[in-house]
């Protein structure tokens, strides 16, 4: 969960200080200074998203830290429908291939909380640290 929330909120100041590189990280073709047409928004959604990936990243640290761990539970779900509606945007073809990374990392994150949040509490034997790695200690009353 740290190391999500970390990732994303770097890329949410990727975005807001340098769009044009988190657009090619996302497979996207930045526009040339000048280029944009009237009334492209594009920037102003980049910024919009970029805000929310930082605050959603420090979200995840925080979460992380209390080892909150119904927060972990809530994610799971989410993250498997962004995995699944990213993963539609490329395949329709609304979003360019490299995108298809996002919803992959996406998914891969819920499959891994998943797991370990289903280990734990079947009793393995390591409890899982708030960065969602079992650490091999187990809590004890």
């Amino acid at each position: 969960m740290a190391v999500f929330g970390v990732l994303a909120a770097a890329l949410g100041v990727v975005g807001l200080i340098t769009p044009d590189a988190l657009l090619t990280v996302m497979g996207f073709d930045p526009v040339p200074e000048g280029g944009r047409a009237d009334g492209d928004h594009t920037l102003v959604f980049l910024t919009a998203s970029s805000m929310a990936a930082l605050n959603m990243g420090v979200y995840y640290v925080l979460a992380a830290l209390a080892d909150w761990k119904p927060f972990f539970r809530w994610t799971v779900p989410f993250r498997l429908l962004t995995c699944a509606v990213f993963t539609l945007a490329v395949l329709t073809g609304r979003a360019p291939a490299g995108f298809l990374g996002v919803g992959l990392w996406e998914g891969l994150g819920a499959v891994v909380t998943g797991a370990a949040l289903r280990y734990e509490k079947r009793g393995g034997s390591g409890a899982v640290s708030g960065s969602g790695a079992v650490t091999g200690l187990r809590d004890t009353p």
